[in-house]
């Protein structure tokens, strides 16, 4: 999994499946089964997921670049903090770690994909 971010009422994920592999539904059950464990234990957000899911086949490394930058920012979007960093139930700390983002992106200039929407 390249990348996630887990609201209170949906989630994004970027990730690669193995080759000849298509199972996005068995993968979603287990994501959301582990995230709601996960989080009904720190009850810190109600999880009530969404019907179904949407996939996305990457074309390319500035689709995926689209894609990784809309996860993170999906946070500030919604209103639920003021930067990336911020928001606990997100990959994009670990992503600033692999070097991949600076850690205060996202707070001085607003992404080009904030207004993208992708749910």
């Amino acid at each position: 999994m390249d990348a996630f971010v887990i609201l209170p009422d949906h989630l994004h994920c970027l990730w690669t499946l193995p080759e000849g592999d298509a199972d996005y539904s068995s993968r979603w059950r287990e994501i959301k089964k582990t995230a709601t464990k996960e989080l009904l234990l720190s009850e810190e957000i109600d999880t009530v997921w969404q019907r179904g899911f949407w996939e996305h086949v990457i074309r390319d490394d500035h689709d995926w670049q689209r894609h990784m930058d809309y996860i993170h920012f999906n946070p500030v979007k919604h209103g639920y903090v003021a930067a990336p960093s911020q928001w606990r139930w997100s990959s994009f700390n670990a992503c600033v770690k692999k070097g991949w983002y600076d850690e205060n992106w996202g707070t001085q200039h607003t992404p080009a994909i904030a207004s993208m929407n992708w749910e």
